[in-house]
């Protein structure tokens, strides 16, 4: 059995079938958390994954809020992502910097796209990633 699946097995799903996991640090733990997503939301937020992983190759992982976390150790994290009954949402934590914003939220700085199965737009997101990467992050990673 793999560390992921050690963890996926002591999950739970939430509301909106949004795992529960632990808090944790590195891959094996968001690798756990994408396993646990039912339905066709998991290929969504395979799919974020290996985007966020192939734009920012040291890209440092973790859950947290259970949520897949993304950072870049030493300057905070800056993206995030959370299931929903009815889409992902992918969070930046300084949205309100990238170009274009990403069209969710109100807050001061963040801003969100709902990812709804089998549509994302990926030249869009990869572009948002690698803005988002080089921005001094929020937290600490």
């Amino acid at each position: 059995m793999t560390s992921s699946s050690k963890l996926n097995s002591k999950s739970r799903l939430l509301a909106g079938g949004n795992p529960q996991i632990a808090k944790a640090d590195g891959d094996a733990p968001v690798q756990a958390y994408i396993s646990a997503i039912p339905g066709r939301k998991r290929n969504v937020a395979q799919r974020i994954d290996e985007l966020i992983t192939a734009a920012v190759p040291d890209v440092h992982k973790a859950v947290r809020w259970n949520s897949a976390m993304y950072g870049i150790k030493g300057r905070g994290w800056f993206a995030s992502f959370h299931v929903f009954t009815k889409y992902v949402k992918l969070t930046f934590f300084a949205g309100t910097s990238l170009q274009p914003a990403p069209p969710g939220g109100t807050t001061k700085e963040a801003r969100w796209v709902n990812i709804p199965e089998g549509t994302i737009d990926e030249a869009q997101l990869v572009k948002w990633i690698k803005q988002a990467a080089v921005i001094p992050g929020w937290g600490n990673s």
